[in-house]
């Protein structure tokens, strides 16, 4: 364990990482008078509501009109303002995607595109609300950074670093309570994964919230003798190769675990990274070309195999076709 980043795997807290947002918008607000925000009617499930009240003439509550939202919050940084947009991850690319692309990826202009509630654990509104599909479509459009951050503490630090960060942003966190184990003052650097813990057998590459499912399995792994390094990649664009290459080399095999489609997703971009500097047999955990349902958080990981004991059964399985 990389007492860099993490100091226990048995953490006491737990916090959504919308909160994380939600703390770090404000910290970053009272940092940077150019900071402005915009919500499209869900500023209590985004946590704006303290940078709200901090500010109130920095605060734009536009309502349901995403594809607004999106052009005013690129107007907005012609005037030196630095606008961070929140609202559901679906509504955040899915029904913008054209303004993103032309307003704000095209023009690199500096927006913070904020999107909470992404992936299947949304949980209960079901599969019109649970995009699966929006690491790929952010990842695809040029100049566009895009992160995924694994717990409260991680989301906060990322929320800080793309506020000092010059260029369009896609920042991508959930809804639900999880375990918060990145340490209060650990590095977070934009484009730099973090390696948690060290193995020769096999490479486990996670972001958001399989992080954690990804420390879980690698502990069951080590009780059955086989040492799993664990790489955290909070930032999918721009990608750490060297740090990925580096470690496949070591382990010769790797497991990608992230909550999104196994298509076009963080899993996707390892392969092509592995395939053109160091192929090696390698596996997904991710959902698998489908669309989700309602259903609890934890219940729908299960259901979907996007989760520890998911994580070991591919492990286990890739180990075996190498001996």
């Amino acid at each position: 364990m990389n007492s860099r980043y993490i100091d226990t795997l048995t953490p006491s807290t737990q916090k959504d990482t919308r909160s994380g947002f939600g703390v770090g918008l404000l910290e970053a607000g009272k940092a940077n008078d150019d900071i402005v925000a915009l919500c499209a009617d869900l500023t209590g499930s985004l946590k704006m509501g303290d940078f709200k009240d901090a500010f109130p003439d920095r605060f734009y509550q536009v309502g349901i009109a995403e594809a607004n939202m999106m052009g005013i919050a690129a107007g907005m940084t012609i005037g030196g303002k630095i606008p961070f947009t929140g609202t559901f991850a679906n509504f955040s690319t899915g029904r913008v995607y054209d303004q993103i692309r032309q307003s704000i990826a095209y023009s690199e202009k500096n927006v913070k595109i904020c999107a909470s509630h992404a992936g299947l654990t949304l949980g209960e509104d079901g599969a019109t609300h649970q995009i699966l599909e929006d690491i790929g479509m952010m990842s695809m459009l040029p100049n566009m950074t895009v992160i995924c951050p694994a717990d409260f503490e991680q989301t906060r630090q990322a929320t800080l670093a793309i506020a000092e960060h010059e260029g369009p942003v896609y920042l991508r966190f959930g809804r639900p309570k999880v375990p918060v184990f990145i340490k209060n003052d650990a590095p977070f650097e934009i484009g730099k994964a973090q390696t948690l813990t060290e193995g020769n057998d096999v490479t486990i590459i996670a972001t958001g919230h399989l992080v954690w499912e990804a420390l879980l399995a690698s502990e069951a792994l080590k009780n059955r003798g086989i040492r799993a390094e664990v790489i955290n990649i909070h930032t999918i664009k721009p990608l750490d190769e060297a740090t990925i290459v580096a470690s496949a080399k070591r382990t010769n095999c790797v497991i990608v675990a992230e909550e999104h489609q196994k298509i076009g997703g963080l899993g996707s971009m390892v392969a092509q990274c592995l395939s053109q500097h160091h192929p090696v047999i390698m596996d997904q955990v991710a959902v698998q070309d489908s669309f989700g349902e309602s259903g609890t958080p934890k219940q729908l990981l299960d259901k979907y195999g996007l989760n520890a004991k998911a994580i070991e059964s591919k492990v286990e399985s890739i180990i075996h076709a190498l001996t």
